[in-house]
């Protein structure tokens, strides 16, 4: 697959979910009246850009990997408040984010996160109500002697109603929310001639190649199912029960995506799936051939990841924002300055060496051809 492709799929991704992003803060920010000095997709040198009529500069950078929001009295894209923004006219001084109240800077932070989500949202709500989805009955066919499942308790024709506590309204369910556990507890409620069950089991962790012949950790328990045609329906939901079912889906990535962080502090973690900006441009790539439909979902997930990873309480990022205006509101007045700007730096140099890692991560696997 030509390189350029991959990597321009991956960028107008990326582009677009740092738009939105930004966008979020942007707006929340001036519905409270804060002067927005910069907006800029991506870091870096500007490589093109203009002015607006509220003295905004509207920018385009050279390095595309993320974006920012620079509020008039920042001293920089981090928004740590410039000691000399007390200087300033005092006309102006009303519009600067640091004279703003707590709770209005926490809306205006929370914002970035926020419209991550509700791009998700509207993605995958709009894709579940234009197009259905195509369903099978979730029944298991068989169990494999000796597996996990046969251990757990599992027969032929048992009916999966939930797993987690998200509802299973296909096999395909079914399976994706087994995969996505390797090696975690799992509570799978059955039906089995009319008696409700409530099953407990661990699936073992393999590692797969999918189509594209990546290499993936997924947890597997041994059951089979056997799809005649006649199986396959294709199912429209009414648009209240789409909202639940998006809401449920993006619950159930929220909860995966946590788990999956956590496994890395109790030794499970698996570093191939650690990816940076090449594993996304070839993901990217990969799923662009399956069709435009399956890139924007791409899209509406990358989305949701995003608004996650700007939540963890990290300074620098929103969810180190967050920190501290919480802090603030529960104290009754910020945190020094000198406590600010040593936070930011830590969270600088975290943020800087998960960067470094995952970009070291994807060339080793990549030259290996772990990413082939």
């Amino acid at each position: 697959m030509p390189e350029a492709f991959l990597w321009l799929n991956a960028i107008w991704i990326i582009a677009f979910i740092v738009f939105v992003h930004e966008m979020g803060h942007y707006l929340v920010a001036r519905w409270n009246g804060v002067a927005v000095q910069t907006f800029s997709i991506g870091f870096g040198r500007e490589i093109f850009g203009w002015n607006d009529r509220q003295g905004t500069r509207w920018r385009i950078s050279a390095i595309p990997l993320g974006g920012y929001v620079r509020f008039v009295g920042d001293m920089n894209a981090a928004s740590l408040p410039d000691p000399e923004a007390a200087k300033v006219d005092p006309a102006l001084a009303p519009h600067l984010f640091v004279n703003k109240t707590v709770w209005q800077r926490i809306a205006i932070v929370a914002a970035g996160p926020i419209a991550n989500l509700l791009l998700t949202f509207l993605v995958l709500y709009g894709l579940l109500l234009g197009y259905g989805r195509y369903t099978i009955p979730p029944v298991i066919g068989g169990v494999v002697a000796e597996s996990v499942a046969e251990a757990a308790g599992f027969q032929s024709g048992d009916h999966i109603v939930a797993v987690d506590g998200y509802a299973v309204h296909g096999f395909e369910d079914f399976q994706r929310y087994i995969a996505t556990s390797p090696e975690r507890p799992v509570v799978v409620d059955v039906e089995r001639g009319g008696d409700a069950l409530t099953l407990t089991l661990v699936p073992e962790a393999v590692q797969v190649e999918d189509r594209f012949g990546n290499n993936q950790r997924i947890g597997r328990i041994g059951v089979t199912r056997d799809v005649a045609e006649t199986d396959v329906t294709l199912y429209r939901p009414r648009p209240v029960e789409a909202v639940g079912m998006t809401v449920e889906e993006i619950r159930f990535i929220i909860q995966r995506t946590a788990a999956f962080l956590g496994d890395f502090f109790v030794g499970r973690g698996d570093v191939e799936q650690l990816g940076g900006p090449v594993k996304v441009a070839k993901v990217s790539g990969e799923v662009a051939t399956l069709g435009l439909i399956a890139l924007i979902n791409l899209m509406a997930l990358l989305s949701l990841n995003i608004g996650i990873f700007n939540l963890l309480p990290i300074p620098m990022l929103d969810g180190g924002h967050l920190l501290y205006y919480l802090a603030e509101a529960v104290r009754g007045r910020p945190l020094s300055m000198r406590v600010q700007e040593m936070g930011f730096r830590f969270g600088f140099a975290l943020v800087m060496a998960l960067m470094v890692f995952t970009l070291f991560n994807d060339t080793i696997f990549a030259y290996f051809g772990i990413l082939r």
